[in-house]
């Protein structure tokens, strides 16, 4: 099944150096607004059409 990794924005650089420790650096994830906690129910569907947005493109290489 594709999938791909989503990561809020507070968190990029993260996300950004474990790929790295892990051997896979420059690994694509999809970057939505930070918090998610939070978010009221509008803000969690922005964000889930900005990941998906980006995911497609993601899979779709």
């Amino acid at each position: 099944m594709p999938a791909f990794g989503v990561m809020t924005t507070n968190f990029v650089s993260a996300a950004e150096l474990m790929a790295k420790v892990l051997g896979m650096p420059g690994y694509a994830f999809a970057i939505i607004d930070h918090p998610v906690s939070s978010a009221t129910d509008a803000g969690l569907r922005e964000r889930a059409i900005a990941a998906l947005k980006q995911g497609s493109g993601l899979l779709v290489r």
